[in-house]
């Protein structure tokens, strides 16, 4: 984690700054920008928007419902944030290779040791099929552990040997 303090730092600067205060200010500056520039000096908007105070209540309670539809429009009912998901899912290497922790030091050898045992008890009845099948499943299940990647992904070599 030490070797990446750089870029993890970088990565929540990022976040905090357009989560929050990117959002905050764009809103304001586009109230005032709007408001001083184009309302302020156009008279029959500036009977409809007296103040600024006015303007900003109009513009929030009318903004906001649409804002919360045009989020809601693009997460439920477009398929533009399953395309961001396809490209996160492509670009994760942690689709590739096991996440550190439980996965690594628990899960996958305990999978590893239980398709083992099956194997072992169960010889005479799985076909050569299945127990090839198994087998390389198991040499997965090995690299994974190793810290090697299974699977081809899009933004690394075709050939995963070289991870």
């Amino acid at each position: 984690m030490r070797k990446n303090l750089g870029y993890r730092a970088w990565f929540f600067f990022r976040t905090g700054w357009s989560l929050y205060f990117a959002l905050i200010f764009s809103a304001i500056n586009t109230l005032i920008v709007t408001y001083y520039l184009a309302i302020e000096n156009i008279p029959t908007l500036k009977e409809v928007f007296p103040s600024f105070l006015t303007y900003f209540l109009v513009v929030t309670i009318i903004g906001i419902p649409i804002l919360i539809t045009v989020g809601y429009i693009h997460y439920k009912k477009t398929h533009a944030y399953a395309s961001e998901i396809d490209i996160a899912t492509e670009t994760n290497p942690y689709f590739y290779k096991l996440p550190p922790g439980f996965w690594k030091e628990v899960i996958i050898p305990l999978y590893l040791l239980m398709s083992e045992m099956m194997m072992s008890t169960s010889k005479e009845t799985l076909t050569d099929e299945q127990q090839k099948s198994m087998s390389e499943i198991q040499q997965k299940m090995h690299k994974l552990i190793e810290g090697g990647y299974v699977g081809h992904p899009k933004w690394g070599p075709a050939d995963d040997e070289n991870k």
